[in-house]
């Protein structure tokens, strides 16, 4: 899900970016990877993904090339550089829990670095929070590397790294401004405002421990990452990325304010219930979780459909 599905949207992504036909190479590797892995040829596949991390990240250095590093560039390549960190790890190890401050920190890189791009002509995007956010980032890429060989002091110290990035990228967003104009611009602040509070409660769950496979708050450690703040930012920037990597126009509905209510509504439940040791609220909040994803995919490909069918009119 991490480094193949995401990795491969985030891949084809670039390639689109940087309109060079070879860049194509790093999502179509991805893609390919995955079936790998389906298939039952771990090894294969991961070593498939990592070929695809080398060259996501050749992607970067190109884009690099062309500009005078902007800060936004080089977080995202930091980014694409925990994802080498990451199937590193799992190569090394079969202990999943190992890789998984890396993984978690490509995503959380990649995304903080979209954030900083479309805010930089912002009024609180200063050249000192721009700082601030790139040396956070590169503080997370490094204590998750430490976390892959340290699992435990590492998980801890990139929990504190989180909190700082989380910190210092909401500080600057522009959805801080935005947020009470109303209509898809209010939706998309909403859902990148609340997954900052996410990333920020993640961080704070990692340096409790959270990471330690077994324990009561590795669940909520994890999806409040992966859910709470990334598949939020996902859901905020559907209207932006899915017209621009596949095409289709993706216009707003004020219906999709259920879908993201009620994620973060059942993230609470589920977190709450791993907190408090109730299964079945945790439980109910996992599937709460599925039914608002599978309800904005639908939400989502009725609004494309409706605008496919009024264009062919």
């Amino acid at each position: 899900m991490i480094l193949g599905f995401l990795g491969t949207v985030i891949s084809l992504e670039r390639a689109v970016g940087l309109g060079r036909a070879w860049a194509w190479s790093a999502p179509i590797v991805s893609a390919v990877a995955v079936v790998m892995l389906l298939l039952g040829a771990t090894e294969t596949g991961l070593v498939l993904l990592l070929v695809a991390g080398l060259l996501l990240s050749v992607v970067y250095g190109a884009a690099l090339t062309v500009g005078r590093w902007p800060a936004y560039l080089v977080v995202e390549s930091l980014g694409a550089i925990a994802w080498l960190i990451a199937v590193g790890a799992l190569l090394a190890s079969s202990l999943v829990a190992r890789a998984v401050p890396a993984m978690a920190s490509f995503l959380v890189l990649t995304i903080v670095g979209e954030r900083l791009e479309l805010s930089r002509m912002g009024p609180d995007n200063t050249p000192g929070r721009r700082r601030a956010v790139v040396v956070a980032s590169a503080a997370v890429l490094m204590t998750a590397a430490v976390a892959a060989w340290f699992p435990q002091l590492g998980a801890r110290i990139a929990g504190a790294c989180l909190v700082v990035l989380a910190a210092a990228s909401a500080a600057g967003d522009i959805a801080r401004r935005t947020v009470r104009r109303g209509g898809v611009t209010a939706y998309m602040a909403v859902a990148i405002l609340s997954g900052y509070v996410w990333l920020a409660l993640a961080g704070v769950l990692w340096i409790g421990g959270g990471l330690t496979p077994g324990s009561s708050l590795y669940d909520p450690s994890i999806h409040s990452l992966f859910i709470g703040f990334v598949l939020s930012m996902i859901l905020a920037h559907a209207p932006v990325i899915v017209p621009a990597v596949a095409a289709i126009q993706l216009p707003f509905r004020r219906s999709w304010w259920a879908a993201l209510v009620l994620l973060h509504l059942t993230l609470a439940a589920r977190v709450a219930g791993a907190l408090v040791g109730s299964g079945p609220l945790k439980t109910w909040g996992g599937v709460g979780n599925v039914a608002a994803l599978a309800l904005f995919i639908v939400l989502a490909a009725a609004s494309g459909a409706s605008t496919a069918k009024e264009a062919r009119r």
